[in-house]
């Protein structure tokens, strides 16, 4: 059985910075491309990031271009994104989810999903 668990959120002040971090089980994680996904309050369910399953390429969402980075040690079985200069839009549910075989944007090509970890962000 397939599990994800992400940690790494809370609360806290614009400009601040966070790192989260997934860890999963039951899969062979270094076949699977890794994605982060978040769901605003009242909004659907967007892409955040991604790394191929090598972890040399990488993929980001305009909005946190140059704010993000996405990283994996295949040796741990765990994803991480460090956010830089948060802001209160970046508030939302952060997911990871695993891929076999696409690398990408779509949420519909991502088939593990964790339950997710809350960031809130005050100004």
């Amino acid at each position: 059985q397939v599990h994800m668990v992400e940690s790494g959120g809370g609360t806290v002040q614009a400009g601040d910075s966070l790192t989260l971090s997934c860890v999963s089980s039951g899969l062979a994680f270094h076949n699977y491309a890794m994605g982060w996904f978040r769901q605003p309050p009242g909004k659907e369910r967007e892409f955040v990031a991604a790394v191929e399953w090598s972890g040399f390429n990488t993929l980001y969402n305009p909005f946190v271009e140059g704010r993000a980075s996405i990283s994996r040690d295949n040796t741990k079985s765990t994803v991480w994104l460090r956010m830089n200069n948060l802001q209160p839009d970046d508030t939302a549910v952060y997911y990871c989810a695993a891929s076999r075989g696409h690398f990408g944007s779509n949420v519909r090509e991502y088939y593990y999903w964790g339950q997710g970890t809350q960031v809130t962000v005050s100004s």
